[in-house]
Formats: structure tokens, sequence, C-alpha cells
């Protein structure tokens, strides 16, 4: 099931305390950046956060599910997803152990 838009543009909202934070519609879902980095995904109208040390940290209760089939487990946030200024400091913070990612080379011919 695809995310709705009305769903992305909620959670982008709450974001709004964030500089920087944009987002991208992915095979029907979406990717949630900070500069260069995703830091979050919404699938199925679930918003998931890249796992960091940092974040399970500030999380403590972690809850982890694949955003989809075959993925990495994120952190899955559903109790404090309204909670605008928890959400947006455990977007910065992971955001800040995230690595820089790596360029993709350009394939020859």
């Amino acid at each position: 099931m695809a995310s709705d838009a009305n769903f992305i543009e909620y959670i982008v909202d709450l974001l709004s305390g964030v500089d920087g934070i944009q987002y991208r519609k992915m095979f029907g879902e979406y990717a949630i950046y900070l500069g260069p980095k995703v830091v979050a995904m919404v699938c199925d109208n679930r918003l998931l956060v890249k796992p960091t040390e940092a974040g399970r940290t500030f999380i403590e209760n972690v809850v982890e599910e694949p955003p989809y089939p075959g993925a990495k487990p994120c952190f899955l946030i559903e109790d404090r997803i309204d909670d605008r200024e928890w959400l947006c400091e455990l977007i910065r913070i992971t955001e800040q152990e995230l690595p820089i990612p790596k360029l993709k080379k350009k394939k020859g011919k």
C-alpha cells in the first residue's frame, strides 16, 4: 500500500522546525532527507527513522520494523509521532550520527 500524500505532508509539517528537511517520492513511498542524508522514510503511512545508537538512546523503548520486505529494520515512530519538539530532536540526532552518503560512480559505456 502506498503512503498517502496527506500523511507525508503532515510529517514534514511536524518537522518544519528542522532546517533543510526535504522529501522525495520513491516507488510510491517517501524518503525524508536532511541535507544529503536520508534520515527517515514514510512507508504504508508509517514513519520509520534510520537507526542510530544516539537515536536508540533518545527513544528509549525502541520498536523496530523494516520499511518494506527485505529492508533493514528502522525505528518505528508511533507513540510520539505528534510530539513536534521530540520528533525534530530525534531527526537532528539521527542526522548527526549518519555518515555522508557516498557518491555513486557513473557507469561507463
